[in-house]
């Protein structure tokens, strides 16, 4: 084998190992895996209660609907926020938190991430957490990256911003055309249990343009089996969580 066809195959050996470090923690984004060996990631908490999320936000036109119903309902959740809606509409940020919920980061675009970007990422995860602090003085806690694909790039960012990363144990499914709210109920339902997080959309900034109706008419719907069950609805911050382990996955990104 000659030097430069050697010198060819570490490299592409070396491109190979890199990719598999970035893309193999996002397998986490599959609900059995997730579960069974990552319960916190999951958002396992607490078994007497909800752990109520939504993501996409902040929206001037839908966000201050959710915030009114939550109100209706006594419920405090957690919104998932993208750090370039933060800087456009800080009104609305403040807002949240002005009624008592709670801000994560969702990154600062909804972006999907299958090229290692290990720089950008944390870049953009900063980013987007500082733009919270700025826009409303609350510190987040939480990271959910768009899609729930948790790269090892991504996990290496929230851990370098201070977040812990969470994704879900439920979803209403509520990003499509034919959302209802009789479809996204029955999509909590069928997953969700005691110490489960729900993850449901406050806009359709990346999904089908009026969905977040469907959602929103479901929420009502949602809060109330949950406390027929006797189950507490409310924000991460009270979900009772364990940290998730993110020192395995910081060690295989840095090989």
């Amino acid at each position: 084998m000659s030097v430069r066809h050697r010198s060819g195959v570490l490299v592409r050996n070396a491109a190979l190992l890199a990719a598999a470090a970035h893309l193999a923690p996002a397998g986490t984004w599959l609900p059995g895996p997730r579960r069974a060996l990552f319960p916190a990631l999951a958002g396992r908490g607490r078994r007497d209660h909800v752990a109520l999320t939504f993501d996409d936000g902040p929206d001037p036109r839908t966000t201050p609907r959710f915030l009114q119903v939550l109100d209706e309902l006594g419920v405090r959740a957690t919104f998932f926020v993208l750090g370039d809606g933060v800087e456009r509409f800080p009104h609305t940020t403040l807002e949240i938190v002005r009624r008592g919920h709670e801000l994560a980061v969702h990154g600062w675009t909804h972006s999907r991430p299958w090229l290692p970007t290990v720089s950008r990422d944390a870049h953009e995860v900063a980013r987007a957490a500082r733009a919270i602090r700025l826009a409303t003085g609350a510190v987040p806690r939480w990271y959910r990256p768009p899609y729930g694909i948790l790269t090892g790039g991504r996990w290496l960012a929230a851990a370098r911003a201070g977040l812990t990363p969470v994704l879900w144990s439920a979803w209403g499914r509520d990003w499509t055309e034919d959302a209802t709210p009789a479809t996204v109920a029955a999509a909590v339902r069928r997953d969700l249990r005691g110490g489960g997080t729900v993850l449901l959309h406050d806009t359709d900034r990346a999904a089908a343009t009026g969905c977040w109706r469907a959602t929103l008419a479901a929420l009502p719907i949602v809060v109330a089996e949950c406390r027929a069950a006797g189950l507490e609805v409310g924000p991460l911050a009270e979900h009772g969580m364990r940290r998730p382990v993110r020192r395995v996955a910081e060690r295989a990104i840095r090989r």
